[in-house]
């Protein structure tokens, strides 16, 4: 019915549309992720794979970082644990197909130093914190981070469940965040998130680490995580034309606002990735809000894959550094990053290596 209803759809423009109406959000949910997926995989059939980074978007998500403690056993149950998270992504998946549940698994720099492997990826190495003119990226610690996501919130929680009671006092929580899908798609200051996705062949391009850069470690990916908390109060008091600015794109239709001849640059411009020679390098965002009413927090985890690490490190520079020097993201004057950390998602294979030491 989906396929059927759209007529045309970009991303950065107006989507033509026939009943039922589907929104921008809608259609960049429904498809950034499923692009050319449907000879690759059989996820109507069976479980999703541990690692696969390029699962659907998700209606819930639980965003998990621990550490492990300074112990021989703790290093070894948490190996057992590693080389079982296919397994127990299964045993809670064929519950209910339709729920896509799905973990991935990142591993940060110190703890795949302290597992005595072999190799280590390129780029992989702690989240260098930020300090701009204005507002700081903090790096804040993380041995593990799990990525969970399925279209039911209660099988997000029964996988933590399980997991948790598996890996026992071989961890310690470090934070923990449920996201859920808002609307169509958007954030909590009511944009939609994530447009700017890589789609069909760009998504593997862009989210995981290629043969040519890194031949022991490709298919995975580099994963740089943020707790963003919002000020809501005083971002409803700007206008409408003011938060567009801020964000670089309108905020009903979700179409993108040229600022190309302006000093000061948008989020959206910010974020932007060009290298020395001209081309443009995209990361793989699954961005969720997340919060609480009676608690008066509200906020947007962030979460990007890529291949090479330093495009989102660039960006994060650009964002809070400025570009120019000095012309930072406006969008931290309304939200302040709590966390920083960097995580490598090795492939399901390499993954299943690392567990047998």
């Amino acid at each position: 019915m989906w396929k059927r209803a759209l007529l045309g759809a970009g991303l950065g423009g107006a989507i033509r549309l026939k009943y039922p109406r589907v929104t921008a959000g809608d259609y960049l949910w429904r498809t950034s992720f499923m692009a050319d997926n449907s000879g690759d995989h059989a996820w109507d059939r069976v479980p999703i794979d541990a690692q696969s980074a390029d699962a659907p978007l998700s209606s819930s998500a639980i965003f998990l970082v621990v550490t492990v403690p300074d112990s021989p056993q703790a290093v070894v149950t948490v190996r057992n644990t590693l080389g079982a998270i296919d397994d127990l992504v299964k045993n809670v998946a064929f519950r209910d197909l339709d729920a896509r549940l799905s973990c991935v698994v990142g591993i940060g720099s110190d703890f795949w130093d302290r597992l005595k492997l072999p190799k280590k990826p390129k780029e992989l190495k702690p989240f260098t914190a930020i300090k701009g003119a204005a507002h700081d990226a903090p790096s804040t610690p993380g041995d593990l981070l799990f990525h969970i996501r399925a279209e039911r919130y209660d099988f997000c929680f029964e996988f933590e469940r399980i997991l948790l009671d598996t890996l026992g006092d071989a961890v310690n929580l470090v934070d923990e965040v449920t996201g859920f899908r808002y609307f169509d798609a958007r954030d909590l200051l009511g944009f939609v998130d994530g447009t700017a996705n890589p789609v069909g062949p760009d998504l593997k391009k862009s989210a995981q680490v290629s043969r040519e850069d890194d031949p022991d470690f490709a298919g995975g990916a580099y994963i740089v995580v943020q707790k963003y908390i919002h000020n809501l109060a005083t971002w409803k008091k700007q206008s409408t034309e003011a938060q567009e600015a801020i964000i670089g794109r309108t905020k009903i239709d979700n179409v993108e606002i040229d600022d190309d001849a302006k000093r000061q640059k948008s989020h959206k411009s910010l974020a932007t990735i060009t290298d020395d020679a001209g081309v443009e390098h995209d990361i793989l965002r699954d961005n969720m809000p997340f919060g609480s009413a009676g608690a008066g927090e509200y906020g947007t985890y962030f979460i990007g894959y890529s291949g090479k690490l330093w495009v989102t490190e660039k960006m994060l520079e650009r964002m809070f550094i400025g570009a120019p020097e000095g012309l930072y993201d406006r969008l931290l004057d309304f939200s302040e990053a709590k966390t920083g950390t960097t995580f490598f998602a090795p492939c399901r294979g390499v993954l299943e290596e690392i567990s047998e030491g």
